[in-house]
């Protein structure tokens, strides 16, 4: 009997858990389930491994997309290159680790990007921020990170450094934090939104609520912008073809 689940903490409504047992439904994969596991701490991921010997495959998501690598056997390049880890697959009693953050944020964000759009800054240090750096760098677009820290040796602003020049620079906004994400849907990141124009195009990796307040005060701005529903679904169907690969 298949066993698929999340990994991560918290966890709330689950995407990939709806997702999933639909798709197996729809497929007639009636001995395939699909679970969540609340995991506070990485730590206790040999023990959920060892209580599921059922386990094909696991998607993991905040805060353990770094932290789950030191329990691979495997890992494909583009894991070794962002340094996170999203989708792991068990096969012969190993676990190979992939990233399929990376596929999921490129076709969803790819459409709307613009030949202006040159300057981005990814908010987030986290695991999905490690994805999104990755494809930026793939499509020659310079970036930096912002954080509560500001850290300049490692390409890293203080959200409180942002002045109006960078705002108005950088016309790429990317949201890897899980800022707005609902229940805490009045929070944002605290970037001076007053700098947004048309010319920006803001993307948020957040899917619930559909319009999140970053978001929302972007658009009201005349900014153009998407959330992160297509991504998961796109990263949910190259896991899916991972795990029967």
């Amino acid at each position: 009997m298949p066993l698929y689940g999340l990994i991560g903490y918290p966890l709330g409504y689950s995407f990939s858990q709806a997702y999933f047992n639909k798709k197996f439904e729809a497929l007639g994969l009636a001995g395939s389930y699909y679970v969540n596991f609340p995991l506070a701490d990485i730590r206790e991921f040999p023990v959920v491994v060892k209580a599921n010997p059922g386990l094909a495959g696991l998607n993991v998501t905040i805060p353990h997309k770094e932290g789950v690598i030191q329990f691979l056997d495997e890992q494909d390049e583009v894991v070794r290159a962002c340094g996170a880890c999203n989708c792991i697959r068990f096969q012969d009693g190993k676990l190979y680790g992939y990233n399929t953050d990376v596929i999921g944020f490129e076709r969803s964000w790819e459409p709307l990007l613009e030949q202006h759009h040159t300057r981005a800054l990814v908010l987030g240090t986290g695991g999905s921020s490690k994805a999104v750096a990755y494809v930026l760098k793939k499509r020659g677009i310079g970036f930096s990170f912002v954080s509560r820290k500001e850290r300049p040796d490692e390409n890293i602003i203080g959200y409180a450094a942002l002045t109006e020049e960078i705002m108005r620079s950088h016309t790429l906004l990317i949201n890897t934090t899980p800022l707005g994400m609902a229940p805490k849907v009045e929070d944002a990141p605290p970037i001076p939104y007053q700098y947004i124009s048309s010319a920006h195009y803001c993307y948020d990796l957040v899917y619930n609520p559909a319009e999140t307040l970053f978001l929302k005060q972007a658009r009201e701005r005349g900014a153009t912008i998407k959330n992160g529903h297509d991504m998961l679904e796109l990263q949910a169907e190259a896991g899916w073809e991972i795990w029967n690969s």
